[in-house]
């Protein structure tokens, strides 16, 4: 780990206004990664800006029946939060399915938001990756593969976002909330993070200085049910391979909404219009899901040691939709 210099503002402009005036500078939440990378050597910041003092750990329910996720709430107290419990089980379900117990207690939905990529190659120095060394190649594409995407990737990175609660976040649509020195802005979760192309080493729309200071969730459209399926190597304390994130309204033989996510496939928490197409209008049955399913990883591309997620993706979506469908009072919104 390289030496650095560490900051404690007591106000957000004050936070913000010192990273700005350092390009190697970074905030601090948790440290569940952050301080993981930099002992790897892989982040090697020299301005650290701890942020985990600042009033932005508040959970609120908003006027119009939505809700405000201050960046330094905890996911264990977003996770077992009643609001979220009630009226969005999915990202309930997605918090709790990942990590340890002692690691949702430090990590933050800030931080779980910039969550970077547990690609082999990257957390490794020795070896050659354009997100970590831009220009020098990804290992990845011909080496060990099998944790990695098949959706959204390019000939430069096929590292895939290791969160399940940004999976979730994406089906239910969040706004982030962004402050810099000059102006706030919001962004839709869909526009937040940016695909590899030729520059993977760039993962979100963020600029230098600027800091989370919440999401926005809207208010769930009545009768909404949701569940998040995650499919991994062991029960506990391990990355998805494959997950899904399903919200859906459904009334009498036609589901009339539907927003399909999925997790440990795609080079971002991936948004599947394609599944919702096939999903909308359409009853809830075997051939419809299969349908959705197909159409979800339609334009994946597999890699050497990756191509059994093509297959585990469409088993996962089909399960979640069964799950919701022949059980919708284990996930429906209690109006």
């Amino acid at each position: 780990m390289q030496t650095f210099q560490i900051h404690h503002p007591k106000t957000t402009s004050e936070a913000i206004h010192i990273a700005e005036a350092s390009p190697a500078c970074r905030f601090l939440a948790g440290g569940t990664t952050l301080v993981d990378l930099m002992k790897l050597d892989v982040e090697q910041p020299q301005q650290i800006v701890d942020i985990s003092r600042l009033p932005l750990a508040l959970v609120e329910q908003n006027a119009d029946g939505g809700l405000t996720i201050g960046a330094m709430v905890r996911n264990s107290d977003l996770a077992n939060h009643p609001l979220v419990l009630q009226y969005y089980p999915v990202l309930s379900q997605a918090l709790l399915s990942g990590a340890s117990p002692q690691l949702r207690n430090m990590a933050t939905t800030g931080g779980n938001l910039l969550q970077r990529t547990r690609c082999v190659y990257f957390r490794d120095t020795a070896a050659i990756c354009n997100k970590r060394n831009p220009g020098s190649g990804c290992a990845a594409i011909s080496g060990f593969n099998r944790n990695l995407a098949i959706l959204g990737t390019s000939d430069h990175c096929i590292a895939s976002n290791p969160s399940d609660m940004n999976v979730a976040l994406t089906a239910l649509e969040a706004t982030i909330h962004v402050q810099g020195n000059a102006e706030s802005r919001i962004i839709p979760i869909a526009d937040f993070y940016t695909l590899p192309g030729n520059t993977p080493h760039r993962e979100t729309v963020l600029e230098a200085g600027e800091l989370i200071t919440h999401v926005k969730l809207a208010a769930p459209l009545p009768g909404t049910r949701s569940i998040y399926l995650k499919l991994r190597d062991r029960a506990s304390f391990e990355f998805a391979l494959v997950s899904a994130a399903v919200a859906l309204v459904v009334n009498g033989n036609h589901i009339n909404y539907a927003r399909v996510a999925l997790g440990g496939v795609g080079c971002r928490p991936w948004r599947s219009p394609e599944a919702e197409a096939v999903l909308t209008g359409a009853a809830p049955s075997s051939d419809t899901f299969m349908r959705a399913a197909t159409a979800a990883t339609r334009e994946a591309i597999p890699r050497s040691g990756n191509g059994f997620k093509i297959e585990l993706v469409k088993r996962c979506l089909i399960q979640a939709l069964r799950s919701l469908t022949s059980s919708p009072s284990l996930f429906a919104r209690s109006d």
